[in-house]
């Protein structure tokens, strides 16, 4: 999609507000999802009227995936009290998120499995735009969703036919 094709920015964030908020939601957290959004957008539209983009949910998801990056860099770098996993999964919940035991058990994938459940699972994307986002094939995007998932089912003690 060249610069011309563009929509306006509004008609842009509009579109992709809620699958970027989900992603980050699983990515992050619910309680730092929204400052992410701000920054992946604030970028977004830093970035916007430059160069070509042939998949806008794609090139969002992937400035939102370096947010999350970011955001766990940082907080990686500064002492964190240790949450009540109840209170998590109650905010969770309560946010609208769901499963959220479920979703401290994703947090505690590999980063490449986290971000793939959540692009698949939480923004909803075909496995095509899942690995446009990751910077990887769509066979790759595939396989971390397959392999997220067994260490997730292998996390929670649960199989299925397939498994055995």
């Amino acid at each position: 999609m060249s610069t011309a094709e563009l929509p306006p920015f509004q008609v842009f964030f509009d579109e992709h507000r809620t699958p970027v908020r989900g992603f980050l939601r699983a990515m992050v957290g619910p309680d730092d999802a929204d400052d992410c959004l701000q920054e992946t957008f604030l970028a977004a539209l830093r970035a916007y009227p430059r160069g070509e983009v042939r998949n806008l949910r794609a090139w969002v998801l992937t400035i939102a995936r370096r947010k999350a990056i970011d955001h766990h860099r940082a907080r990686a770098r500064r002492p964190q009290p240790s949450a009540d996993p109840q209170a998590v999964a109650a905010a969770d919940a309560r946010d609208g998120l769901g499963g959220g035991e479920l979703w401290t058990d994703v947090a505690q994938l590999a980063p490449g499995q986290r971000a793939a459940l959540a692009l698949r699972f939480a923004a909803d994307l075909p496995y095509r735009e899942i690995g446009a986002a990751l910077d990887c094939s769509e066979a790759a995007a595939r396989r971390r969703v397959h392999d997220g998932l067994n260490a997730l089912r292998e996390r929670l003690g649960t199989t299925t036919k397939e498994d055995r």
